[in-house]
């Protein structure tokens, strides 16, 4: 059976690490792995979550299975998180939440969902998306379509070409949205562009599906769910897809949250009983430990501050990281425009370069991002900043 098989290509990104990591040029520098970073280039536990483990630790009494839909309270604190807590979705009871493993956990499931609703689903993604959306969704034998999204020549939105491609969406397919932080161009919909798109989707029927894998690296954690709030407001029908490895630094805990919202209570109880189906046929039980950190910091008063305002000096740093390579590029007498990387947000942007140009910093200057010039904004420190903007000035 196994030498029928052809070798699939490596992952871009998993290649670039192997090749940093064997790299012993002294000022390499990693843009390619989308993980938060300190100045020091080292991606830290919160001291939150050690907090919480060490609550963990004293208290666990047991390791038996917690059951296909995860913790309750997990789910609850992590559907108050992406809605808040007033919110008439919630308070009318159409919202369901199953924790996952991870946020590509969570598309999977929800991927599977929808397959269960109609096999004939489109699933519309943004192009460009985060890489792993179309194989993701196609290995769920789904079929994937794109609508226009980034322009690459004046790095801004092709918003009235989005608008045009989501007016002629039919209400059985399904459309991604990034929530915030746009993976992998930085471009984020402003509010009055997310009321334009909710209105739309109202209008034409399709279930949206908001990939939400960085609430709170963008302007902060209630203004990043802006889009998830008002669109459950405004539709009968949604799928949200949450993570807890950046924002809560659980990325090897693999722990998110795929929810649900239904136009009133009996059909969300009919869509989650086959949702709970999806996952048992999947991983049958979802890993507890990420779920219990996260809940004992969301309800614990004490914690919960400590962790916005940790996640606001992430924040802060990626964006801060964001201003002082427009500054240092400038320094270095580039005439280039690149302030488009200031007004991005999240942990990622195109550089703007090509594909040569890209091959040759890493050639020349041990540095490291994808073919397409998407770089990891948090591998930016104030130890390397000097270095990259030379070497980006040299090779244009």
């Amino acid at each position: 059976m196994f030498n029928n098989l052809t070798a699939m290509p490596a992952d871009p990104i998993l290649g670039l690490l192997t090749q940093y990591r064997q790299d012993n040029h002294p000022q390499k520098i990693d843009l390619g792995v989308g993980v938060y970073k300190d100045p020091v280039g080292h991606t830290p536990i919160l001291d939150c979550v050690k907090k919480a483990e060490q609550l963990r630790t004293d208290t666990e009494t047991t390791k038996v299975y917690i059951g296909p839909t995860g913790s309750e309270q997990f789910n609850r604190l992590m559907s108050e998180l992406a809605f808040g807590q007033s919110h008439a979705a919630l308070l009318a009871n159409r919202i369901r939440t199953v924790s996952t493993p991870g946020g590509t956990g969570a598309l999977r499931v929800a991927a599977e969902f929808i397959k269960s609703c109609n096999p004939n689903t489109v699933i519309w993604v943004s192009d460009p998306t985060w890489a792993n959306h179309t194989g993701l969704f196609e290995a769920a034998g789904l079929t994937v379509k794109t609508y226009p999204y980034y322009d690459y020549d004046s790095k801004t939105l092709k918003f009235d070409e989005m608008k045009a491609a989501l007016n002629s969406i039919s209400s059985d397919d399904v459309v991604l949205l990034h929530a915030c932080c746009h993976n992998p161009s930085g471009m984020d919909l402003s509010v009055e562009q997310w009321d334009e798109v909710i209105g739309i989707t109202a209008k034409q029927g399709f279930t949206p599906l908001i990939d939400m894998a960085y609430q709170g690296f963008g302007d902060g954690v209630d203004e990043d769910a802006y889009g998830v709030r008002q669109m459950a407001a405004a539709v009968e029908e949604m799928i949200l897809c949450s993570s807890c490895s950046k924002n809560f630094g659980l990325y090897r805990e693999r722990i998110g949250a795929c929810t649900l919202v239904a136009k009133d209570s009996n059909t969300a109880n009919v869509a989650f009983s086959v949702l709970l189906y999806v996952v048992r046929c999947i991983y049958s039980m979802p890993p507890a430990h990420g779920a219990a950190l996260v809940e004992t910091i969301l309800g614990t008063p004490e914690l919960k501050q400590q962790w916005l305002d940790e996640l606001t000096v992430m924040r802060n740093r990626i964006n801060g990281n964001r201003q002082m390579l427009v500054n240092k590029l400038i320094e270095n007498g580039v005439q280039q425009d690149f302030s488009f990387i200031a007004n991005q947000k999240g942990m990622f942007s195109f550089l703007g370069i090509n594909a040569q140009q890209v091959e040759e910093l890493k050639q020349q200057h041990s540095i490291y991002m994808v073919g397409s010039s998407r770089m990891s904004i948090a591998g930016i420190s104030e130890a390397n900043v000097d270095y990259l903007a030379k070497s980006i000035s040299s090779i244009l």
